[in-house]
């Protein structure tokens, strides 16, 4: 039976005056639990505040260390913390926003080979992924599971929100997106930016979301995307429609166990696709220090180069590179990079089937160059 301390009733007083919420609603926050996929942009203002609210238990996945470039958003975490595990930090800081709160932690990527067994332990899933496999993941779990998905997603100036939950009657992320788009035509936050206030206001619809799920009142974004332009100071709403076709959640499924997301998203290679010559950072410094007939081709984008580059490497995003092939010479071998090398294995792609054929990528990418060969390089 849940029952509340008087420092309980003190701190959730403006929740307990509330007919909608009351100490019945309380009671059912405080017995909720929540899984939080990502501590990152989203994750943090919708554990801040699902701490805040007094939800019972929030478990967090989350494999990364904090970085410096993450502190204009990510407000679970501040420069003290830059190093850590960003599941200790925030550990540390939701603990501080509310002792009565239970914090389950998950270190390890969200996985077709664990994504059910931690799902099937909340009723809740916030998901505060970055990328498109983790995305269609978290939303075929939940789609198997019957758990509601609260999604956000952020862009530069843009935000959006849903909660796809197909056994509640609405649709499902498959739904709204059958496919996923091609590699590297839709640049991460890393490669595009995002205002750092923009995850802040997403990422606290997400928690209301979520609350009202547990509360059992309103009217959760259930078919309907929430899209919200900071630009503009404009929101607008999109109804969505279930999709009687879908393989997920459709009249006759054809997908009812995780599969593999990274091929699926065309992330990790098929069996027999082309084959990408790779060469690690250390190859790279040795053939620089040989000084031979070599092209360092830089595909990330211009205000990327200008944080961190490799000096002497030219510069062209891999968005032009299909229409700038003459400017890189096809009689000397092309070493291509971007930050962790994936762009630039589509490069080596690009370029091998437009008749290059000494080009080879850089494991790693530039994160490897500044974390094996030039520790002074700025990361972002």
């Amino acid at each position: 039976m849940v029952e509340f301390t008087q420092e309980e009733r003190v701190r959730y007083s403006r929740h307990l005056m509330m007919p909608e919420v009351g100490t019945e609603g309380q009671k059912k926050l405080k017995a909720g639990r929540v899984l939080c996929i990502g501590a990152g942009g989203l994750g943090s203002p919708a554990a801040l505040y699902l701490a805040a609210a007094g939800v019972g238990t929030i478990g967090i996945v989350d494999l990364d260390d904090v970085d410096l470039s993450n502190l204009h958003r990510q407000l679970l975490h501040g420069t003290k913390d830059i190093g850590r595990k960003k599941l200790e930090s925030a550990r540390d800081r939701l603990r501080d926003v509310n002792p009565n709160v239970a914090i389950e932690l998950h270190e390890c990527r969200f996985t077709s080979v664990n994504a059910r067994e931690i799902v099937k332990n909340y009723e809740v899933v916030v998901d505060g992924s970055d990328n498109f496999p983790t995305r269609y993941l978290s939303n075929d779990v939940c789609v198997f599971a019957q758990k509601p998905n609260v999604y956000g997603s952020i862009f530069r100036f843009d935000g959006q929100a849903t909660v796809f939950a197909p056994h509640l009657g609405g649709p499902c992320y498959r739904c709204l997106f059958p496919e996923p788009p091609e590699p590297g035509t839709v640049p991460s936050c890393a490669e595009a930016g995002v205002l750092g206030v923009l995850p802040g206001i997403v990422g606290t619809v997400q928690a209301i979301e979520a609350i009202k799920l547990l509360l059992g009142i309103g009217e959760p974004l259930i078919g309907r995307l929430l899209h919200f332009d900071a630009l503009k100071m404009k929101f607008r709403e999109f109804n969505l429609r279930r999709d009687a076709e879908c393989p997920v959640c459709g009249e006759n499924p054809t997908i009812t166990e995780p599969i593999d997301y990274e091929q699926f998203c065309g992330i990790a290679p098929a069996q027999n696709a082309e084959a990408i010559p790779t060469i690690s950072v250390q190859e790279l410094k040795r053939k620089i220090e040989a000084n031979g007939a070599l092209t360092i081709l830089d595909v990330r984008e211009p205000f990327e180069y200008e944080i961190a580059h490799i000096d002497g490497s030219k510069l062209i995003p891999l968005g032009e590179l299909p229409d700038r092939f003459e400017e890189l010479p096809r009689d000397r071998e092309i070493v291509a990079h971007c930050k962790s090398g994936k762009r630039s294995a589509q490069a080596v792609q690009l370029l091998r089937r437009a008749g290059f054929t000494n080009v080879v990528n850089v494991a790693g990418g530039i994160e490897a160059w500044a974390n094996e060969i030039d520790p002074a390089m700025p990361k972002y």
